[in-house]
């Protein structure tokens, strides 16, 4: 299953995406950059500000790790809505895979889609946030260059 990402609020995409791994599906999500947060922008950015804060003293490699790439962002928040201690959350972990814009030749070749048979579906939004941040814009806030 493609899901695009393109104005759907972030939060509504991704529990219907682990939704569907859970029940075995492999989910791919297109246009993560494109995702919507919906809230006031500063409030947004600051929460984002003060997750980078949080650090291990003793060991750095060991995390938390905080991603600024949309599509790492958001395969971080696809885990949050899984199980992931237990095994069939970390399975359903596996089975997603996000990125960055429509990439049709990698689809076709990685995963043996082709985008002009099988169309990337589309979650209706009830109706659209009036505040609202993209998931491009807080990535490049907090430093993400890609």
């Amino acid at each position: 299953m493609i899901l695009n990402a393109e104005n759907q609020i972030l939060g509504r995409l991704l529990s219907f995406a682990a939704k569907k791994a859970l029940n075995g599906e492999q989910v791919i999500i297109v246009n993560a950059e494109k995702a919507v947060i919906s809230g006031k922008k500063e409030k947004i950015f600051n929460e984002n500000l003060a997750k980078l804060e949080i650090k291990n003293k003793g060991n750095y490699t060991k995390g938390p790790f905080h991603y600024k790439r949309p599509d790492y962002y958001v395969k971080k928040a696809v885990r949050g809505m899984l199980p992931y201690n237990k095994p069939r959350g970390v399975e359903a972990y596996t089975r997603i895979r996000v990125y960055i814009g429509m990439p049709e030749r990698e689809l076709r070749e990685n995963h043996n889609l082709d985008l002009k048979k099988e169309k990337p579906y589309d979650l209706k939004p009830k109706r659209q946030p009036t505040d609202y941040v993209t998931v491009e814009e807080v990535c490049r806030f907090i430093g993400g260059k890609w």
